[in-house]
């Protein structure tokens, strides 16, 4: 035997969800703008703590090539630079026509 529903009781149930199912789109895109928010926020944070440790870096390694600049025995330098300049190629070259001339006599 089929019983009768009240139609104020179906109306109201037909309403609740037609109104749930209305609504879903609109929660989907706020969690997805959301978790995009968030995820935008990770990026930027991200990349500033890499600018901050390249400037880091930078800084360190202009430091240490200051620090080597400040440490070079200047007559020493000059010294190898002068030896270096001694043993050219030319040198060299004639040092070994020299020899080769000695053993064609």
């Amino acid at each position: 035997m089929a019983t009768t529903v009240n139609p104020q009781i179906t109306d109201a149930v037909t309403q609740a969800n037609v109104k749930v199912l209305a609504e879903a789109p609109a929660m989907a895109l706020g969690s997805i703008y959301q978790t995009m928010a968030h995820s935008t926020g990770i990026l930027f944070e991200n990349a500033i703590s890499a600018q901050q440790q390249q400037n880091t870096l930078a800084q360190a390694s202009t430091n240490m090539g200051v620090m080597q600049i400040y440490s070079v025995d200047t007559m020493a330098d000059a010294a190898g630079t002068e030896k270096m300049a001694q043993g050219g190629v030319a040198d060299n070259l004639t040092s070994l026509l020299t020899v080769l001339q000695s053993y064609q006599r």
